[in-house]
Order: C-alpha cells, then structure tokens, then sequence
C-alpha cells in the first residue's frame, strides 16, 4: 500500500505531529513499508494454528484469608515513650 505526501500529512495531523516538507517523502516511503509489511503478514494462513500461551490464563494459588497474629497491641503500648486512648504520641514535625 503506498501512501502519498497528502496521506503522511493526514497522519501527522490526526497524530498531532509537526512534519518538515522534506521529511514528508522519507516517512511516506517508511509507512508504506510498514503497511506493505502488515498486508504481507495478513496474507498468511493460520488456519489451525494454536494460539499461544497467555498471561491471563494463569491461576494464582492463594492463601486462606484467617488471622495468624493475635493481637499484642497492649504488649506494643507498653514500649511507648508516649501513648494517649491506645495511641503512639509523636512529636509535631510539620509546622
């Protein structure tokens, strides 16, 4: 598939890209390798080809959601330099 100046002008307005006139028959040229490349892969017979492995076909194992800590928050209050209604009390750093 070849494109012209007018299609690579197209492109460059829809995609929002500033293109200089004497980059425009580079980029044509380029693109429509691209494309030519696309129709040349689409031409290809996959009839009985098997798709690939995908990532979201994995399962996860997952653990029980159950409580493995008891709760040791008085234990942790007794270490405090500082506490108020089961609180740690920090000093003010952010004026």
């Amino acid at each position: 598939m070849a494109l012209d100046r007018s299609d690579v002008k197209s492109i460059a307005d829809l995609a929002r890209l500033a293109i200089s006139d004497e980059n425009i028959d580079k980029y044509s040229t380029e693109l429509s390798s691209i494309l030519d490349l696309v129709e040349q892969m689409n031409a290809v017979n996959t009839d009985g080809v098997q798709p690939l492995a995908h990532p979201t076909d994995a399962v996860q194992r997952l653990r029980a959601d159950v409580v493995t800590e008891s709760n040791n928050r008085e234990k942790y209050m007794a270490n405090a330099p500082a506490q108020e209604e089961g609180l740690f009390l920090v000093p003010k750093v952010v004026e």
